[in-house]
């Protein structure tokens, strides 16, 4: 079934959708956008929620050596550890707003300590498996908070997406394959963003600094962080969208600047983790995009006129904060995944969720060819995941 007049709807209103939450039921107890859950979480002190970190770590080490196929076991850890660490730095981090830096810091040593091990067991647990699993998606709609569900899908279908990203690298030639395929396919769209370039000079090593290349497992972890904590600065009940306060831009927008400021200034997170939370909506510079690298990049131009950036994206840091490159990879990653899960979002009460395929089709025509907003590379590798999974 393709995609009908009533489920295609403009790609500004689709964008807006990408931050709301729907009301909920008369009958449930709790804020709309993270549930009873949260409720739970923000009562345990902070030793308690630290243990509950190193407990589920153990768990998942645990399942790990097993080496078992999904069972029923491994996907609630799994469901569990992601949603309950996610409301853990959600709860201890807005807390954390309140203090100094100093201070702040402080408070949330052990959280960030816990969070990162927990992370790394996670990601030796998970594969791509976990993305179309109905066990860990029927779980995850277990959680009655419509932003805990998001960032929980988010979390491992983030993790699992780069997980075969890495495994196209061990067992293809990848890079070639683009290579050879890049001026018909590819070229057409990244000549829009690099403009001051001649056409020819466009190459694979334009779009990636220093060339495309698989993710080292430091930078994997540092990765899979960013995107527990992703949406952290979201609100517990507004309603984003639907209501009769309507749709306010603002407020859509506050969410990644409260994220950035906690994880950047109140924690020792590693700054990967910061700069995916506040670039993951940065749409390549589109206007309907948002987030500080966009207000930080037209400063640096006002104050460097000549200045130009002749690389996409990186996967390391300094060229994003040098102004070198246009995006950075991880939050490129995550603005797919985190687009796709809003389109196909089983909850929302106030519109029909797409079809993956229906997705996929929407996002290629409204992301891709109308606006360049997310990565045509990564997005054509997302939908050979997708369907890698669907077949088997």
């Amino acid at each position: 079934m393709g995609i009908t007049p009533e489920i295609l709807d403009t790609a500004e209103e689709i964008i807006a959708e990408l931050e709301q939450a729907p009301s909920p039921p008369e009958d449930t107890i709790g804020n709309v956008n993270f549930g009873l859950e949260y409720e739970r979480i923000e009562k345990l002190p902070l030793s308690q929620r630290i243990d509950l970190l190193a407990e589920f770590k153990k768990r998942l080490d645990e399942l790990a050596q097993k080496k078992a196929p999904i069972t029923e076991e491994k996907a609630e850890t799994l469901v569990t550890s992601s949603r309950d660490a996610a409301l853990i730095n959600r709860a201890t981090l807005w807390e954390a707003l309140k203090l100094g830096d100093e201070e702040a810091k402080q408070l949330t040593q052990g959280v960030v300590t816990a969070t990162r091990e927990m992370v790394k067991s996670t990601a030796r647990l998970v594969d791509e498996e976990i993305f179309q699993h109905e066990l860990v998606k029927r779980l995850i709609e277990r959680s009655n908070g419509t932003v805990v569900q998001h960032m929980t899908r988010v979390f491992l279908n983030g993790l699992s997406f780069l997980s075969y990203y890495n495994e196209q690298f061990r067992s293809t030639s990848l890079t070639n394959r683009i290579r050879i395929h890049f001026a018909k396919r590819y070229r057409q769209y990244y000549r829009q963003l690099l403009p001051h370039l001649h056409p020819e000079d466009i190459v694979l090593e334009r779009v990636f600094y220093k060339g495309m290349q698989a993710v080292p497992e430091v930078d994997f972890h540092h990765f899979a962080t960013g995107f527990l904590v992703h949406d952290i600065g979201k609100a517990e009940t507004i309603e984003y969208h639907e209501g009769e306060a309507g749709y306010n831009r603002d407020i859509i927008e506050e969410h990644v600047k409260i994220g950035y400021q906690a994880i950047m200034n109140k924690t020792n997170y590693p700054r990967q983790a910061g700069l995916i939370a506040g670039y993951h909506h940065e749409y390549y510079g589109d206007p309907s995009g948002y987030g500080y690298f966009r207000e930080y990049l037209a400063q640096y131009r006002k104050a460097n006129p000549k200045a130009t950036q002749d690389y996409c994206m990186t996967y390391e840091l300094e060229p994003i904060l040098d102004y070198q490159s246009l995006a950075y990879f991880p939050a490129k990653v995550l603005e797919i995944v985190d687009i796709f899960d809003s389109l196909t979002d089983p909850m929302r009460s106030y519109r029909k969720p797409l079809e993956p395929h229906e997705a996929v089709d929407f996002m290629r025509k409204e992301f891709i060819e109308e606006k360049l907003k997310i990565d045509p590379i990564l997005f054509d590798l997302f939908v050979q995941f997708l369907e890698r999974r669907s077949s088997q």
